[in-house]
């Protein structure tokens, strides 16, 4: 049987992160709002593991992206099929990525897709032509590596 999976990815701000990744690949950022305040009535959680977002609570340290087509649990908002976690962690970046996202927008769809993910927060940073296809090489907004296919 295959196994579940989600992607993790450490950073500085995973909600600025989550906001970005969502608006990039049209996914829904999870709201965990009614699970926050289940687990702050029942005194499993303390205010401090908590920031607000968007006007909602959120955990202080986690934020996740979800594939708007896949199922979820409705009583958390978390995502059950493509997802990407992002966790704060107090260490900054400082090598190339070891694991990337490449994005597919689709045929002739590659320079309007850069643009897009460039006004969001990205960063394009070189062109690579070879046998195999053409790509741009981008960085979020955390300078974390992924290509534009």
């Amino acid at each position: 049987m295959p196994l579940h999976w989600k992607l993790v990815i450490d950073c500085a701000d995973p909600h600025r992160q989550a906001a970005f990744w969502g608006a990039a690949l049209d996914y829904t950022v999870e709201d965990h709002a009614a699970l926050i305040a289940r687990l702050l009535d029942a005194g499993a959680i303390t205010p401090d593991a908590l920031t607000e977002v968007d006007g909602h609570p959120a955990w202080r340290t986690l934020a996740a992206v979800r594939h708007p087509e896949d199922p979820y649990d409705p009583a958390s908002d978390t995502g059950l099929g493509r997802r990407i976690l992002f966790q704060a962690v107090p260490e900054e970046k400082r090598a190339k990525n070891r694991l990337h996202l490449d994005v597919h927008p689709g045929p002739g769809e590659r320079a309007a897709t850069v643009t897009r993910l460039e006004a969001l927060g990205a960063t394009a940073l070189r062109e690579v032509a070879e046998p195999g296809g053409a790509w741009t090489v981008m960085q979020d907004p955390e300078g974390n590596e992924f290509c534009v296919h």
